[in-house]
């Protein structure tokens, strides 16, 4: 992709986004947003967009990526990028001023970079050195950036303006991204193989999961399960685990009025209960499902 000429990309570029707002526009015509979800017009539209391109291409890759590889070399691959994100997270436990965290996650790169060749082989893990789940949109969230309306952003998926913002900072401590940036033609081809290699290996360990959304959600639930999880799951990570207030207006559904707000003293966490517990999801049926601890 990074071999292509400039005016290429530009052209593909002002294409899709055309496309995304013309599908956005289409849906909002049918859709009544709510308070609590006043981009549901858009965020329908282009979850639809995600889902056909997820089907008509990410999916078979994934597909063909699981049964051509060997499992220890998804295994060592996933390893890898999973490295390569420690980083990341090591700046952003300091950023938090989780600095016993922050040497851990730092011991763990270290280690599977040397005694892991480069990482393929997660030897931190052997030595019972944990793998945290740190981002900068959580650091945001520690400061107490409110998280905004929920967004659905093409390609990527649930998010909110926060997180959005919080994906630019993951970019900028990720090590590929000044490798591209520095690196010649053969270089940037490389890293491009390589953020391809990285998707299609995070769209294969999602089979599982889309297989439960699927049967546990008919087309009507499927938006807001999404929606809903997304949301609890990202609060779940930004508390450690723990539940957050009733009233944090990052967890208001579409029920409440969305008027009820939370104030959060930078560089404390919002008060929290000592459950612990994983976050459930009521879905529109009445029952509710419980999510196991993110990973």
């Amino acid at each position: 992709m990074s071999i292509q000429s400039p005016t290429l990309n530009k052209t593909l570029l002002s294409s899709l986004v055309l496309s995304i707002t013309l599908v956005g526009c289409s849906t909002t015509q049918t859709q009544t947003p709510s308070p609590s979800d006043p981009w549901a017009g858009w965020n329908h539209g282009t979850q639809t967009f995600n889902d056909n391109l997820d089907k008509a291409v990410l999916k078979p890759l994934a597909q063909g990526y699981q049964w051509i590889a060997p499992e220890f070399v998804n295994e060592g691959v996933t390893n890898f990028f999973s490295n390569i994100n420690d980083v990341g997270v090591t700046i952003n436990d300091l950023l938090q001023f989780k600095v016993s965290q922050g040497g851990l996650d730092g011991s763990r790169f270290l280690i599977n970079t040397t005694a892991g060749l480069a990482g393929f082989v997660d030897v931190a893990n052997m030595i019972d050195l944990p793998k945290h789940k740190e981002d900068f949109g959580q650091t945001l969230g520690y400061w107490g950036v409110p998280s905004g309306n929920y967004l659905v952003l093409p390609f990527f998926g649930p998010s909110s303006p926060r997180d959005t913002v919080g994906l630019i900072g993951d970019a900028l401590f990720n090590p590929v991204t000044y490798v591209s940036i520095f690196g010649g033609p053969l270089v940037n081809a490389a890293t491009a193989g390589a953020r391809v290699l990285d998707v299609t290996d995070q769209r294969a360990h999602l089979m599982t999961t889309e297989k439960i959304l699927d049967e546990g959600t008919g087309s009507e639930e499927r938006y807001d399960f999404i929606k809903n999880s997304y949301k609890q799951n990202r609060d779940y990570l930004i508390h450690d685990g723990k539940s957050s207030d009733d009233n944090d207006p990052d967890l208001n559904d579409e029920s409440s009025s969305g008027d009820t707000n939370a104030s959060q003293t930078p560089g404390k966490k919002a008060e929290t209960s000592q459950s612990g517990s994983a976050p459930s999801i009521k879905k529109a049926s009445g029952q509710s499902l419980k999510l196991s601890a993110p990973k």
